[in-house]
């Protein structure tokens, strides 16, 4: 099969003829559809302190359709189609047990980012099956869309609330979809640039501003006042501080946005508003599950983020042309 593999270091990503994978009796293997490019994909192969592992494959947004079963396997049969939870968890330590989160599993560091292949073998417990109305373009949304839900579980937005979202890419829009689907009243989002106005909308945002000398102003007259959560989405330096301006008093801040760089705040500033600030990473079994059930009934169809699909040979190119100025939102590979 073919494979998409960063060699280290920031090396440029190779496309590898590799064997084809082989499922273990718990294991299915997938045919791979399509697996979205995400922002870690481009931060994480760069050849910062924050890296894939050398000579690794990578890609965990993927969906597809299973070709083989293992013989323990019973319910998944060759044909199905599946999305994929790309961390492995063992079930039985204190965050597996009392939270559910794969991702912070203390027992398994594991994680199925296999996706930019043409098959992927990964256990069977870490499949969701699709329903027969979801495509998998969907299926590979789902990843993505349960890491914004899980967050957006964790700010507990209630019906009415006025929301501000930091950002305009695809972390910003599946949550302002969240936060459009848990009842908030306005949502307004701030970016450094206005020309996703129109999916921002299709989201559920009310508005889309641009950053600026008079942005808190102009945010508070957008949302009616001063935004009870703050959902930082962008993970770059500075949001987190700009966040804790933007809030009320006792409002709460998530950030969603997984900066990897030291990001300074000054405490007093948040301690003056009696601030709850989260962070947020992963999902549990929970998340994939009802994104699965529930995004074909939402108020708009999420797969409009989707702005480009492209095979997996212009991979390497394309995660290039992402790392400076473009227009997309969410890339698919399709292998």
């Amino acid at each position: 099969m073919k494979a998409a593999i960063y060699p280290g270091q920031g090396g440029t990503v190779r496309i590898e003829t590799l064997p084809d994978p082989v499922p273990g009796p718990g294991d299915v293997v997938i045919r791979v559809d399509r697996c979205g490019i995400c922002g870690t994909d481009l931060a994480m192969t760069r050849g910062g302190a924050w890296d894939y592992a050398p000579d690794s494959q990578f890609g965990h947004e993927f969906a597809g359709e299973v070709v083989a079963v293992g013989r323990e396997v019973d319910s998944i049969r060759p044909g199905d189609r599946i999305a994929v939870l790309p961390s492995v968890a063992c079930g039985t330590c204190a965050q597996c047990t009392g939270h559910g989160n794969n991702v912070l599993c203390r027992s398994s560091s594991e994680t199925l980012t296999g996706g930019f292949a043409q098959y992927a073998r990964l256990p069977a417990r870490n499949t969701t099956l699709l329903p027969a109305t979801l495509s998998l373009a969907d299926g590979a949304l789902i990843e993505p869309l349960a890491v914004a839900l899980y967050g957006l579980r964790m700010a507990g937005i209630a019906p009415g609330e006025r929301v501000l979202v930091l950002g305009s890419g695809s972390v910003a829009a599946y949550a302002i979809y969240w936060a459009r689907r848990m009842g908030a009243g306005r949502i307004v989002a701030l970016s450094r640039s206005t020309r996703r106005t129109d999916l921002m909308r299709l989201m559920g945002a009310d508005a889309l501003l641009p950053f600026g000398p008079d942005e808190v102003g102009e945010a508070e007259a957008a949302l009616g006042g001063s935004p009870s959560v703050v959902l930082e989405c962008i993970g770059a330096e500075g949001m987190l501080g700009k966040a804790i301006q933007h809030a009320a008093p006792f409002a709460r801040v998530v950030s969603l946005g997984f900066c990897t760089a030291p990001d300074p705040v000054v405490p007093a500033v948040a301690a003056y508003k009696c601030l709850s600030l989260h962070f947020s990473v992963g999902y549990s079994m929970r998340e994939f599950i009802d994104v699965a059930d529930a995004m074909d009934k939402g108020h708009c169809d999420p797969k409009a983020s989707i702005t480009a699909t492209v095979p997996l040979a212009a991979l390497p190119a394309t995660i290039e042309r992402l790392r400076g100025n473009h227009a997309e939102t969410k890339v698919h590979v399709t292998p």
